[in-house]
């Protein structure tokens, strides 16, 4: 009986060794140097930006394969300028040694106007990625220098943002893409809702208490799409492709070839309005077909809070699904695709119906245990402040990792993620890269109003990992939009895309990440590059950061 005691003792201890649980997080801000509060300007009239703001986007600004970090700012009220340094957007250099210097004068990228979002691209294809940011006020293009400097181009781009009801539209997200094909990056922004300062509505809930308004006291605005010229310059095509006819309530844009047919498409979240799904025709127009596959509502069939998306199959069947975000009693839906027609709502199958008590921004779905299964990862936090005085939900919430068991299941798992992670903010947007080049998925949130977060992923485990750094040469530079097949010695087969465009307000490292369990070496990498080109490599090590130059010409595997 002593035997058999030890023996089961010890074999508990191995099965704890390999429980579900294992993602954990350091948040490591103040020790990294990065010292950043997100200013919203919050005032007694309870303006609907305020509890909004803002967006974080990666970016190797210096091509020294360390990802830095910017971050959008709001702006003072009423004037919706960045009269003082505390406005500021905010420009971290990557040290390479775990701490990041703030180098936003030297780099010129302070911002104007009331910040929203942030997305990284390189749309001249020089090699250098740019920032576009999303703004309440006029957008803005800075185009890299090569020097550390950036240059504000919007005006002789053409992406300063469209006008409705006489005022310039207020603009969330933004998502570089290549929708025709042709090797250069268009511009997909996410519009909101009619507004102007200081003059919400007095939405309750009671005489003598103000809240932020719900959705459904403003008038929506339609999404814009650009299209790159190739000279620097940028033609609006929003009505030509059809994407002008739907207005909406854009918060969150994600892409995705959903249907496999070699053409981008674009997933919009709506604030209590129906979701987006636009379909890419061939690379000339766009039809709005949410509501046929699926996604314009959760299983509740009505419009719910949309916040924050991400477009990335889950479940290693080839075909990139969708989840987004949303706030309390209307869950965190996830739709999976059934083929490239249709999505099917299995939040409540999956495990995830315990996201009904959750408030959710930004999000991303990730292999942070590099099991060969992405995890998805939400920052939190309810939308009005004062929600303590009226109700039993709270303000600041903890944020929250659902690990996934590769068996269509998802299991919370932020309880074990760390201490660090437990501790409960207004959170409002994410976005996720590798930032020490270990091959761990790290996430960096901003609060509002309070010190941005830098979540260390400090995982441990014996897994193995690849991060694909695309280059193109036919297709865009970055490669976004490729399609990255991977095969592990154990014969799993994982999908992903090359991206930026990730959660609420955001944007993610463009390299393709991928978790690969036990294997040691990738038995084939697969890359369907936009131009159609398709590129196979063989026998590949694992636990590198590997770079893929598009070959101008289809040749043989290699």
């Amino acid at each position: 009986m002593r035997l058999f005691a030890a023996v089961a003792a010890l074999a508990a201890v191995a099965l704890f060794a390999q429980a579900p649980g294992t993602i954990r997080f350091e948040e490591i801000a103040e020790k990294a140097g990065v010292r950043f509060t997100a200013d919203s300007s919050p005032t007694p009239n309870k303006n609907q930006p305020e509890t909004m703001v803002a967006g974080i986007g990666l970016i190797d600004y210096d091509n020294d394969g360390y990802l830095d970090l910017y971050f959008v700012n709001g702006a003072a009220i009423p004037s919706l300028e960045k009269e003082t340094p505390k406005y500021w957007n905010r420009l971290f250099h990557n040290n390479r040694d775990g701490t990041f210097t703030d180098v936003t004068e030297k780099a010129g990228v302070k911002g104007a106007g009331y910040g929203m979002g942030v997305a990284v691209g390189d749309y001249d294809g020089d090699g250098w990625a740019d920032l576009f940011v999303v703004n309440v006020t006029k957008n803005q293009l800075y185009r890299n220098n090569h020097d550390g400097t950036f240059t504000d181009v919007t005006a002789k781009a053409g992406v300063a943002g469209g006008s409705r009801f006489g005022m310039k539209m207020w603009s969330v997200s933004a998502a570089w893409l290549d929708y025709n094909n042709d090797g250069k990056l268009d511009l997909f922004v996410s519009n909101y809702c009619k507004w102007e300062v200081n003059k919400d509505k007095w939405c309750g809930p009671s005489p003598q208490l103000r809240a932020y308004c719900h959705p459904k006291n403003y008038e929506p605005l339609p999404n814009q799409l650009y299209r790159n010229n190739g000279d620097g310059t940028f033609t609006d095509v929003s009505q030509e492709t059809g994407i002008a006819a739907f207005p909406g309530k854009g918060m969150g844009a994600t892409i995705a070839d959903y249907d496999g047919d070699g053409f981008i498409d674009v997933f919009v979240a709506n604030d209590n309005h129906p979701n987006f799904l636009f379909h890419n025709l061939g690379g000339k127009k766009f039809e709005e077909v949410a509501f046929q596959t699926g996604v314009a509502y959760a299983s509740a069939a009505n419009a719910i809070s949309g916040m924050g998306a991400d477009f990335r199959d889950v479940d290693n069947d080839g075909r990139p699904d969708i989840w987004h975000t949303a706030i309390e009693n209307e869950t965190f839906p996830l739709y999976l695709n059934r083929g490239g027609t249709e999505f099917a709502d299995v939040t409540a199958k999956s495990g995830l119906w315990s996201t009904r008590g959750m408030s959710g921004w930004s999000n991303g779905v990730f292999d942070f245990d590099n099991d060969g299964w992405k995890d998805l990862f939400v920052a939190r936090g309810n939308v009005l402040d004062n929600i303590a005085k009226f109700s039993i939900r709270k303000y600041e919430e903890p944020n929250a990792v659902f690990r996934n068991l590769g068996n269509g299941k998802f299991q919370d798992v932020s309880a074990q993620a760390g201490e660090d992670f437990q501790k409960a903010a207004p959170h409002r947007g994410a976005a996720f890269g590798d930032l020490d080049n270990d091959g761990r998925i790290d996430a960096v949130v901003t609060v509002l109003n309070g010190q941005a977060k830098i979540f260390h992923n400090v995982s441990k485990n014996a897994n193995h990992w690849i991060l694909l750094k695309l280059v193109g040469s036919m297709s865009n530079r970055q490669g976004l939009g490729a399609v990255v097949r991977v095969t592990g010695e154990d014969g799993l087969k994982q999908w992903n895309e090359a991206t930026t465009a990730t959660g609420y307000a955001g944007s993610s490292d463009s390299r393709v990440h991928f978790g690969l369990g036990a294997s040691k070496t990738i038995r084939e990498i697969e890359v369907r590059w936009p131009s159609r080109i398709v590129q196979t490599l063989k026998d590949v090590a694992a636990d590198r950061v590997l770079t893929i130059e598009e070959p101008t010409t289809q040749g043989p595997a290699r």
